[in-house]
């Protein structure tokens, strides 16, 4: 981590402001990253939609071309994002959590929310359905990290300072449940419980987190009939291919047709009727076929990156002691890749399926947007940081230099 903290050092001296003061730079290389994977995606959301489309709509553009508006919204709403200072969000943690229940509940509101294959999940909000559990993520994080430094001291040693947050992320848990949206729960969580280590939590506390967490989850999966189904048909696809298997067994059939180098942009034949959600939560699948074992290894080498780059974001931000921010990063990381690496686990088979998309390249406007946000959060989290670490001069406008949270009362 410490390789972190310095990496961030050569980039002030090529960036100097006319007056000749010291002025931080966007960390480009998460941009990049960031911006390769949402315009592979938008390219893999044409191909894999294009036949659908053009059979269900009759127009073959309709999912890509939405896509592409998602993309823009997204863009211009995290533009704005960055421009917020990282101190209105670490003081806004009891709004933002109220947010966060409002949606919870709104979804489950007939007449409110809407409902697609017996899941609640959306609230239509005119033209555009917002799937809640993705702001939901994001919001609770934030919350989290503000509570990680308000009550940092209680969290490391009362077993309350970290029974309390834990007890309001439950609360979320059951009303993600009742959706329901096991995935979104399971990625909830275990971002949670990062925050919680990296804050200090106790490692007998941690881990009794932990058992309680899985054993939670097994439980719900074992005792819920279609759950059960799910794990049943992840460890035996091809016991029933034409029905319960039917989309995972099409899934390995993609990613085995890749090879080394794929069929090609645009060549792949599981996409045409075959696979089902192809552009959603299988267009990884879509990928393998299309550009073979190098193209995977290019996309995980890819997610790979942006997790490194969030955690050690979030080292440098806790080094100059701001630890919202570095809270923040870790659990933002933890999201992103973890997710990611559901997506792809559960399209070769090797975990259940969730119903999660891939970040950055899943058709989902939901997603998009809020995954945009979270980037731009990260860069915000990158950019202050390169401010407080170095120092300017003292009568020097500093800027968008970090606020340190006023003192105030436990919430």
């Amino acid at each position: 981590m410490s390789f972190a903290f310095a990496r961030s050092r050569p980039a002030m001296r090529n960036a100097v402001r006319p007056s000749g003061l010291r002025c931080p730079r966007l960390d480009y290389e998460l941009l990049g990253v960031a911006l390769t994977l949402l315009s592979l995606g938008l390219v893999m959301v044409a191909s894999s939609s294009i036949a659908m489309a053009d059979r269900q709509l009759a127009d073959p553009f309709y999912y890509s071309l939405r896509q592409g508006i998602y993309l823009v919204a997204g863009l211009g709403i995290g533009t704005l994002i960055f421009q917020v200072r990282l101190a209105h969000w670490a003081r806004a943690g009891v709004p933002v959590l109220v947010l966060a229940f409002v949606l919870l509940i709104a979804v489950l509101i007939p007449g409110v929310g809407r409902s697609v294959n017996g899941a609640a999940r959306w609230i239509a909000l005119g033209p555009v359905n917002l799937q809640a559990s993705e702001p939901v993520k994001l919001l609770l994080f934030i919350y989290l990290a503000s509570y990680l430094v308000r009550h940092a001291e209680e969290v490391r040693s009362k077993v309350s300072g970290f029974i309390k947050p834990m007890g309001v992320l439950g609360l979320a848990a059951i009303l993600l449940l009742a959706e329901p949206d096991f995935g979104a729960t399971v990625v909830l969580l275990s971002a949670a419980l990062t925050m919680m280590f990296m804050a200090g939590v106790r490692w007998w506390q941690f881990g009794a987190l932990i058992g309680a967490a899985v054993g939670a989850m097994s439980l719900l999966a074992i005792t819920s009939p279609y759950r059960m189904a799910r794990l049943t048909t992840f460890i035996d696809p091809w016991a029933d291919p034409f029905n319960s298997g039917f989309q995972l067994t099409q899934s390995l059939i993609a990613i085995g047709r890749g090879h080394w180098f794929g069929v090609g942009l645009g060549g792949s034949v599981q996409k045409l009727f075959y696979l089902p959600e192809a552009h959603t939560d299988f267009v990884f699948a879509v990928w393998a076929e299309e550009f073979g074992l190098v193209g995977v290894l290019l996309l995980v080498a890819l997610y790979g990156y942006l997790l490194w780059r969030a955690f050690s974001i979030g080292s440098v931000a806790q080094q100059a002691g701001d630890h919202f921010s570095g809270y923040l990063a870790y659990g933002i990381g933890t999201w992103l890749g973890l997710q990611a690496f559901i997506n792809m686990g559960v399209n070769m088979g090797a975990l259940p399926t969730k119903g999660l998309t891939l970040p950055l390249m899943s058709y989902g406007g939901s997603s998009l947007v809020v995954v945009c946000i979270a980037i731009a959060l990260l860069l915000r989290i990158d950019y202050e940081t390169r401010c407080s670490v170095h120092t300017l001069p003292t009568n020097a406008d500093p800027g968008p230099s970090p606020r340190r949270m006023p003192a105030r009362r436990p919430v």
